[in-house]
């Protein structure tokens, strides 16, 4: 027989009952009852109690909007690339200023969210690589050196993305907040014998020549744009498969620890 008792757990109550022969006429049968008045404590800590010591949080809130917002904003950037050009370029002043906010809270922010918590220098950055595909790899609760080295790549590539898109943003349409060293002066006056006259001819060979300047510079600006756009999203699938590994490795779901902020304490 078992009952609970109030918020105090589970109890359990023992009762033994005894049957026994009488020698005799008739043989009577005499029955005993013990009961066991000791209770046996089952644990009475809730589940969710439980549950908050066995997880720990990692990542504060601006951690983990810059990493989804930032690449929310990339793959807007990429996959509009011959498309609104509006939505292209306002999706990269959103990812200049998410890697501008996240180097900032890299000094300033929460421990793990710190670049000397999670910075390595190579030797330990390699063997931790190469301990995770032996699948021997240490566990750091926040990221790990290979982590680090990804976080560091990826804002450093995502940062000069940007600026070779402003650079191409203010060639070809003389826009942006680099636009105006770009600008082209559209005539210059000449004084003859004490009159201004306006040398047009010299005008249009100069319109022509910064024309083709800038289309030289266009070109040029849109091939490391489209190259270092490339080379970041080469980065993110090789970081999205860093991540599934070692998710794998270290039995735990690192992408849901990135949304909610927690991840196992030990």
């Amino acid at each position: 027989m078992t009952g609970n008792s109030g918020n105090g757990g589970a109890h359990s109550l023992l009762i033994r009952i005894k049957v026994a022969l009488v020698p005799g006429p008739h043989n009577r049968r005499v029955e005993a009852v013990e009961v066991d008045t000791s209770m046996s404590t089952v644990s009475s800590q809730p589940k969710s109690e439980v549950n908050d010591e066995a997880r720990v949080r990692v990542w504060d809130p601006l951690v983990r909007l810059c990493h989804w917002a930032l690449a929310a904003a990339f793959f807007i950037a990429y996959f509009t690339e011959d498309g609104p050009l509006t939505l292209h370029v306002w999706a990269g002043y959103t990812a200049g200023v998410l890697v501008a906010t996240r180097i900032v809270w890299g000094f300033v922010g929460t421990r793990h969210a710190r670049f000397t918590d999670f910075l390595y220098g190579p030797r330990e950055v390699w063997r931790y690589l190469f301990d995770l595909l032996i699948f021997r790899a240490k566990r750091y609760l926040g990221h790990s050196p290979a982590g680090g080295a990804m976080v560091l790549a990826l804002l450093l590539g995502v940062a000069a993305t940007v600026w070779s898109g402003l650079e191409l943003y203010a060639v070809e349409e003389n826009a942006g907040p680099l636009a105006s060293s770009s600008a082209v002066p559209i005539s210059t006056p000449r004084v003859t014998y004490g009159f201004a006259v306006f040398a047009d001819e010299d005008n249009k060979e100069s319109k022509a020549k910064n024309e083709e300047h800038e289309s030289n510079d266009g070109g040029i600006w849109e091939e490391i744009h489209e190259s270092l756009a490339n080379f970041v999203l080469i980065l993110v699938i090789v970081h999205i498969a860093g991540v599934l590994l070692a998710s794998v490795v270290h039995r735990e779901n690192l992408t849901r620890s990135m949304l909610t902020g927690y991840k196992r304490r030990e």
